[in-house]
């Protein structure tokens, strides 16, 4: 007799629904079996709460089923996004994900790596700050936004091409004289091309521009004293403004308020991201949006492709523009 308070295993569950145990084993795994032995497998793995011993599993097929992820927080709308679609991608493939959120610390970035390289993740998928990360060799790898060397794939939007969209959005909703805004890391990065992208899209269609950097950690002051030192009786000298992500669109939209300006009837304002209200609502401002579920499907597709000799340095997915009530359409 079984004892009580001992977990169930596969022969319980073969005895309980009267089939072999190599019938359970295909059940387990995934493999086709007849659908009557099927429903009487999972039948009784529902009765005996049998669980599937995922690591004894791993141990047979050289796989832990399990990609870490890291992310700078989970708190950035876009980061959480991202998150999720990462998720949900790895679920689609039967694999589960390990977060790891490095509040953007280069530091703890690396102890994330060395931990989850320890712990034999099947591989790795990063959007990372440090450029001198030490990753194993036989580590599978993709990084997201910031190349990490030639043979470590990184996938990205196309943020040159969005850059250029919304200037030339801007030109066609009217603007004249337009302002760039970013704050960002100042290393190497696929992001950093939406300021090349708009200053192309400005000289193609003729506007002038001015444009305002920061670097991560610099106060948002350095914006509103930008604003204010462009105000000439009670107007913004600029009629259209790109922030390089749609956050920092929502704190230059109030910095406007604070000055008695109205969005987008005095200026008009795209973001770059395709953040929503809660998730899936309304766009929080008209923005350049970035397909995350696409993104992340190629992340988890171009890791798990074991048999891919060679694997593109970069992959640029293409962004849209929409509205999102801070411009003038027309």
């Amino acid at each position: 007799m079984k004892q009580e308070n001992t977990a169930p295993t596969m022969k319980d569950v073969a005895r309980e629904a009267g089939v072999a145990l190599g019938t359970v084993s295909k059940v387990v795994n995934g493999l086709p079996v007849g659908e009557p032995y099927r429903i009487k497998v999972e039948e009784a793995i529902k009765k005996l709460n049998y669980q599937v011993n995922s690591y004894a599993q791993g141990l047979k097929s050289s796989k832990t089923y399990t990609i870490a992820f890291l992310i700078p927080n989970t708190r950035d709308p876009y980061f959480a996004n991202l998150t999720y679609h990462i998720n949900l991608s790895l679920l689609r493939r039967k694999y589960k994900m390990l977060l790891c959120s490095t509040d953007s610390d280069s530091v703890q970035e690396q102890e994330y790596i060395t931990m989850v390289q320890q712990n034999k993740v099947d591989g790795i998928i990063g959007l990372i700050y440090n450029p001198n990360v030490i990753i194993e060799e036989n580590t599978p790898f993709v990084a997201i936004d910031r190349s990490m060397g030639p043979n470590i794939p990184c996938v990205a939007s196309d943020n040159f091409a969005g850059g250029q969209l919304a200037a030339e959005k801007l030109a066609d909703l009217g603007c004249k004289k337009v302002a760039f805004l970013r704050i960002g890391s100042s290393l190497d990065n696929e992001p950093n091309k939406r300021k090349a992208g708009f200053e192309n899209g400005c000289l193609a269609r003729g506007l002038d521009y001015e444009m305002k950097i920061l670097n991560d950690g610099d106060s948002f002051e350095e914006f509103e004293r930008f604003l204010i030192r462009h105000m000439h009786d009670g107007k913004l000298t600029f009629d259209g403004i790109f922030c390089v992500t749609d956050s920092l669109a929502y704190s230059v939209i109030h910095m406007l308020k604070n000055l008695n300006l109205k969005v987008p009837e005095d200026v008009q304002i795209i973001g770059f991201d395709g953040v929503r209200h809660f998730g899936e609502k309304d766009y929080t401002c008209s923005t350049i949006v970035q397909p995350v579920p696409e993104i992340a499907e190629m992340c988890v597709d171009l890791l798990l492709q074991e048999n891919m000799p060679t694997k593109p340095p970069l992959v640029c997915l293409p962004v849209s523009y929409e509205y999102g009530g801070t411009t003038l359409e027309k």
